[in-house]
Formats: C-alpha cells, sequence, structure tokens
C-alpha cells in the first residue's frame, strides 16, 4: 500500500462518510474487491433455448451505483491482490486436478507416470546468490582467476539472507553478458516449445516406436507456469504426465513400460538437447546458441520431495500451490524499481531496440517482419513475451471452464437468493457441464463506460478490503489444520 499522502487520506475519509458508501461498499463486494474494476452500460436478456420465453432481463441501471462493475481480471498480484488471488486459486484446481483427478478428471489419472521438472536459463555471468546456508562463492570457479579484467573479486565470502539486495547482482556488472540475457529472454517460449517436440521424439525412440506412431501408445500432457529469479531470468516450473493413448476423454492409463522413471530421463534427455540459434539483432550482430541451464531438476512425483525444499514430503496440494504461486508474479513483483541489474537491463533492452529500428530502417521491412520488432513492448518484462502458466489441451480441467462454472454458481446463487430457497450444494457437481448443455441464451448490449474506480482512495480502499479477506482465509485454514 502507497504512503497515505493527505490528498489520499482525504479521498478515502470521503468515500467512508459519503451517503452513497453503502452502495459502493455493496459494489465493490460483488466484484471481490477488484482494484481496478471495469465499468459498463446496458441490458442483458436471458431466453429459455428451446422456447424462447424469456425468463429475466437485467439493466445496469439497476445496480447501486448505477453502472455495472465487473473484475479486471489481472493475474499479476501487484496490479490487482483479489483477481491475482482468483487466478491463482483456478491454475492451483487446474494443476491439482492434472496430478490427483477431480473437476471433470477421473481419479485414476493419480496412476499415470508424472514428473515435476525445473527447466533454468545458463549463466550470463557470476551473480549474487544463496548456496543453501553456504557462503555465496567461497571459491574460484575453475579456469576464473580471482579478479577479473575490470579488477573487481569473482568470489563472495557473504551468506545472504533471502531480503538481501545482493541477490542476482552479478560480480562484476561490466563482465555481464546482458545483450545475451535478453535475447535467451525474448526466445525462452521458443526454446520451451522445442522442449516439448524434443521430448516426444525421445520419448517415440525410449520406447522403440515411430514418432508418428507415438500417440497411439503414449501422450505427453503438462502444466507449466514461469518464475522470475532475482537475476531477472525466467525459470519454468512443469508438471509432465504420461498418458495412454488418445480417447475422447484423454485420461487413458499409461501402457506398461511407460514408467516416471523413463520419463525422468526422456526429460532429463531432451532439457540437455535443446538448441536453437537466435537471429541476429542487426548485421553487426552475431548468432547465440541458445539453450537451457545445466540446473536441470527432474524428479518422479512419486518421491513425494519438494524440488524447494527436499526434507519435506511432496504432496499434490503442495505441487499445485508451488506452481500457482509463480502464476501471479511479474518482473516487478520480484526486483525493485531501484534494482541496479534491473536498470541494466532495461538500458540493454532500449539498446537492443535501437539496434533493431536502425535494421529496420537500413532493410525498409515493417516492423512485425523483424523478429526482435516488438522488443521494446515488453521492456516492462524484461523481454519475456511468453505466457506464465500454460497447459497441454488434455492434461485436465481449463480456466474458461472454471470460470464458466464460476458463473454458473453466482448465478444459481442469485436465482436462490431472488426465490427465497436454498441453494442444493448437491447439486454443483454438474457446473463444469459443456456450454452444449446449457439450456438458456443471454442476449446483452454493452457499453464501456470506463476503468478503475472513481479515486485512488476508492482503490486503496478496496485493496484494504481484500488483503483482510486473504488474511481471514489464511487463518481460517490454519485453524482448520491445527483442528485435524
Amino acid at each position: 500500500m502507497p504512503a497515505l499522502t493527505p490528498h489520499l487520506e482525504a479521498q478515502m475519509v470521503a468515500r467512508l462518510t459519503a451517503k452513497d458508501f453503502p452502495a459502493w461498499a455493496d459494489t465493490a463486494a460483488k466484484v471481490g474487491h477488484c482494484a481496478h474494476p471495469v465499468r459498463l452500460h446496458g441490458t442483458s436478456t436471458t431466453i429459455d433455448a428451446a422456447t424462447g420465453e424469456v425468463l429475466s432481463t437485467y439493466s445496469s441501471a439497476d445496480e447501486p451505483l448505477g453502472v455495472l462493475h465487473v473484475r479486471c481480471g489481472n493475474r499479476r498480484e501487484s496490479a490487482c491482490p483479489s483477481c491475482s488471488r482468483v487466478y491463482a486459486a483456478d491454475t492451483f484446481h487446474l494443476i491439482r486436478a492434472g496430478v490427483i483427478g477431480g473437476k471433470g478428471v477421473p481419479e485414476d489419472v493419480a496412476d499415470n507416470p508424472l514428473v515435476f521438472a525445473t527447466l533454468t536459463a545458463p549463466t550470463f555471468g557470476l551473480v549474487h546468490g544463496r548456496r543453501n546456508g553456504r557462503k555465496c562463492r567461497a571459491f574460484t570457479p575453475k579456469g576464473i582467476p580471482g579478479i577479473c579484467e575490470h579488477g573487481r573479486p569473482t568470489v563472495c565470502h557473504a551468506v545472504h539472507d533471502d531480503q538481501d539486495r545482493l541477490l542476482g547482482q552479478p560480480l562484476c556488472p561490466d563482465c555481464y553478458d546482458y545483450t545475451g540475457h535478453v535475447i535467451w529472454q525474448w526466445w525462452a517460449p521458443e526454446l520451451w516449445r522445442r522442449f516439448t517436440i524434443t521430448t516426444r521424439r525421445h520419448l517415440a525412440k525410449a520406447l522403440g516406436v515411430p514418432q508418428s506412431r507415438l500417440p497411439n501408445v503414449v501422450t505427453l500432457q503438462y502444466a507449466k507456469v514461469a518464475e522470475y529469479q532475482h537475476r531477472g531470468l525466467i525459470h519454468f516450473h512443469a508438471l509432465i504426465r504420461l498418458d495412454g493413448p488418445k480417447t475422447d476423454t484423454g485420461f487413458a492409463p499409461a501402457p506398461g513400460g511407460a514408467t516416471a522413471a523413463l520419463l525422468t530421463r526422456v526429460v532429463e534427455d531432451a532439457a540437455a538437447a535443446v538448441r536453437f540459434d537466435a537471429p541476429r539483432l542487426d548485421e553487426d550482430d552475431r548468432v547465440r546458441r541458445l539453450r537451457f541451464g545445466t540446473q536441470l531438476d527432474a524428479r518422479p512425483i512419486a518421491t513425494r520431495r519438494r524440488t524447494d525444499d527436499p526434507d519435506r514430503e511432496l504432496v499434490p496440494e503442495q505441487v499445485a500451490g508451488y506452481l500457482a504461486k509463480y502464476a501471479t508474479k511479474s518482473a516487478s513483483d520480484t526486483l525493485d524499481a531501484d534494482n541496479p541489474h534491473w536498470q541494466r537491463l532495461r538500458h540493454a533492452i532500449d539498446d537492443a531496440t535501437e539496434r533493431t529500428d536502425a535494421d529496420l530502417h537500413r532493410r525498409r521491412i515493417p516492423r512485425l517482419e523483424h523478429p526482435y520488432g516488438l522488443l521494446g513492448k515488453w521492456r516492462h518484462m524484461l523481454g519475456f513475451r511468453g505466457h506464465f502458466s500454460t497447459k497441454s489441451r488434455r492434461y485436465s480441467v481449463t480456466l474458461g471452464q472454471l470460470r464458466r462454472a464460476r458463473a454458473r454458481f453466482q448465478r444459481r446463487l442469485a436465482h436462490a437468493h431472488r426465490d427465497g430457497t436454498p441453494l442444493d450444494v448437491g447439486d454443483l457437481n454438474d457446473l463444469l457441464r459443456d456450454d452444449a448443455d446449457e439450456t438458456t441464451l443471454v442476449v446483452g448490449q454493452w457499453v464501456y463506460a470506463g476503468s478503475g474506480w472513481d479515486t485512488d482512495g476508492d482503490a486503496e480502499l478496496a485493496k484494504a478490503a481484500a488483503a483482510r479477506a486473504r488474511e481471514y482465509a489464511a487463518w481460517r485454514a490454519e485453524k482448520k489444520h491445527h483442528n485435524r
């Protein structure tokens, strides 16, 4: 929360003492205290698709504030804590369902081989880090002198804690390959794409079947999230599962011989084999051969050991929570705005953009035809342009299905409140039905009226309420855990 300036305090007090505060509070509660809700004007009509009967009508004019507010849906915690919490919860259930079943996924999917893998970035220079409680760099790496060419030490004898601002900072910024860092980050999604292709090729070879026939034997499913490290590079964390041949549901049991140990070896070999020759920034640049880092961590889920804490058991809820947590993060959540390393990364992106613009002018080609034409637009993400949470088509339920199920629940809850009848929780198992099973049609006309609350004070009140809701949910979860 930003510092409460007199102007911000005055806005908050004005809202709390306003006559329409109950209406505002009710509106804020309906959108889960979203920090930047979207405002809409319009109407909608719900019609029975079979008979054409009008079941109900709705108008935004009937809302307490005379306008419909809907969630912004931003996944980033720094942008909207409330919506990012919903996104993380959906990602949690999506990932968890692919591990143990549920949400329309059969429970026997838990019997299929499953591997938890972390694909890291390569090194672009020595940086300060945590070494499991040991000194940062208590020795000089082989082949590297104790002093670099710029006169800075290549060793560090400090033991850094989690809050140390030196974490991720290069020991020598002038030795660090910032251009290589930015180019690797830009092509990280391409490396992941090639990793999935290479994994299937290695899997076919390990099972002794032609690659064209692999879908008739096994299918590879995964859920992946991206995480920013202190040094500003992306790591990929993924759950990779082996299913049997394709079926209507896509959750067939894996055949004999397709084990978690086999999948682990295949993932390790594929990650080590992936290579990509990145295009040059301009005619004066060199071709860089990109790859993943050597610190690959791939282990069967059956080992029940967490990759971030080997002494604790690894259970499905922890795996899902571990991955969902990173799906809501961004560069600004990991790095401070005044982080010197981050500042130099942004300058490296600016320099690369200038070189790209000059190359575009020289070659007289459209910006979209240049491999780095849009690099500057991703400056705020330190050059990473990929999705932070992705999955294969048949891994589990989709985020869209979960969102539609939530909308169906809200409609049923609203109807129950309007009619004064109890909502039978036992009837909620069909909320994940396909849209084809819907028996109603909603026809609406909506006009965009704006985004955000009226004042910054309103936004801070909404964020504060969302924070209290998170604290209460955490308290209830802890209390439930202690009562077991």
